[in-house]
C-alpha cells in the first residue's frame, strides 16, 4: 500500500485506513509509539504492561511446546 502525507496545519499527517486500524486493534484513543531504525518509520500501538507480560508468557510457552518444530523451520 502506498500512502502520501497530508497537510494538517503546519504539520504533516499520515492517514491510517480503517481496515489497518481494525487489524491492529487500535482506535483514535490508542496511544502510538513512533520510532525509526534510521531508514524506516515504525508506528506501534502502546499496550499495557499486563498485556505485554501475558503475551511474553504465552510466547515462551509456545516456544517450549514447539521447540523441535521451530528448530526444523529455522
Amino acid at each position: 500500500m502506498t500512502k502520501h502525507l497530508t497537510m494538517h496545519g503546519n504539520s504533516a499527517a499520515l492517514v491510517i485506513d480503517k481496515p489497518i486500524m481494525n487489524l491492529l486493534r487500535i482506535d483514535m484513543k490508542t496511544p502510538l509509539e513512533i520510532t525509526t531504525d534510521g531508514a524506516n518509520l515504525i508506528i506501534s500501538p502502546i499496550r499495557s504492561a499486563s498485556r505485554e507480560k501475558k503475551f511474553r508468557k504465552v510466547l515462551h510457552q509456545v516456544n517450549v511446546d514447539h521447540k523441535r518444530t521451530l528448530s526444523k523451520l529455522a
